[in-house]
């Protein structure tokens, strides 16, 4: 099948990318070849890629008509979510009004279980994200926290962690039990740093307004006025798990994010996490966003090297059988 795209003017130049990566990208995921001339895009290939295709130039050509600048990585969300919905409207997508404004100016939810996420933690105070590495659950977490901190529904922000690493694995560290358990904070420290600056950052943190500390010092504490995190909470136990959601007070809000698979507590504890989703599920106000490996958005290049691995064992499998 063939078809052609008009875009407006200029927009050849926005949308194509530096040396028509763009194009490229376009041509090389939904398998389609893509011919520019002058404002005109013709598309040839499979029906369902064209249409694809076509839907991705359209949206995104309606958006810098609009005045909306389209980078690559906005090039590229558009091609992702009209994978996962071919029926999705890309203009809205991208200017969705649900979404804070502060988020906005920060990052761009990469695929619609992201932008679900963000519309559920606006619309909840206690939300749990759950699933697996990659899917952006703790970098859109601390997104929305700097967000409500910027717009000032918030005055702090606290994050914090199971410490299930601050046995006799880290006993011969220096320093107290919070410089222990930094390094596997670390994630959260660079997702800080990339969303608000590291400078910014030291700041807040020396005056407080940054709080980062392990869930064991949450105890006999209430957090008013503030977006709490919790991170790794598959390695909370239930009684931690407990113990965590009671700190929360007025005007707060709290993220709860997991991966249900990476438990490294030991075989005989009962996860506070999955506990939490057992108890909690039906109560309004709290809300369960589940992530799957297909909401993992990584490097092109990361991806190809997955799914290389996962051929190789795959292979190495059908050898041994």
């Amino acid at each position: 099948m063939t078809a052609t795209v008009t875009l407006p003017a200029g927009g050849l130049a926005s949308l194509s990318g530096t040396l028509d990566e763009n194009f490229r990208y376009l041509a090389e995921r939904l398998g389609v070849k893509v011919q520019a001339r002058g404002d005109t895009v013709a598309l040839d290939g499979d029906e369902g890629a064209v249409r694809r295709a076509e839907r991705v130039l359209d949206g995104l050509g309606k958006l810098v008509a609009s005045g909306y600048s389209v980078g690559k990585d906005e090039f590229r969300t558009a091609v992702r979510v009209l994978e996962e919905d071919p029926e999705a409207d890309l203009v809205h997508f991208f200017t969705d009004s649900t979404i804070p404004e502060a988020v906005k100016r920060v990052l761009v939810p990469r695929n619609l279980k992201q932008r679900l996420f963000i519309q559920t933690v606006v619309k909840n105070d206690i939300v749990f994200a759950i699933g697996p590495a990659g899917t952006g659950k703790t970098y859109l977490a601390v997104a929305m926290a700097a967000a409500a901190l910027a717009e000032r529904r918030v005055r702090r922000i606290v994050l914090t962690r199971p410490a299930v690493e601050a046995g006799e694995k880290l006993g011969f560290l220096p320093g107290d039990l919070v410089e222990k358990v930094n390094p596997y904070l670390r994630p959260v420290y660079d997702a800080l740093y990339d969303i608000l600056g590291y400078e910014k950052v030291s700041r807040h943190l020396e005056r407080g307004i940054i709080e980062i500390a392990p869930l064991a010092f949450m105890r006999g504490r209430t957090l008013n006025d503030s977006f709490i995190l919790l991170d790794e909470a598959q390695n909370t136990t239930p009684e931690q798990m407990k113990m965590f959601l009671t700190r929360m007070g007025f005007h707060s809000k709290v993220v709860i994010t997991g991966d249900v698979t990476q438990i490294d507590l030991p075989g005989d504890r009962v996860s506070g996490l999955v506990q939490a989703r057992q108890i909690l599920a039906p109560m309004n106000g709290i809300a369960f966003v589940d992530f799957t490996k297909e909401d993992v958005v990584r490097h092109r290049l990361v991806e190809q090297v997955v799914a290389a691995y996962e051929r190789f064992e795959e292979q190495r499998r059908k050898g041994e059988a």
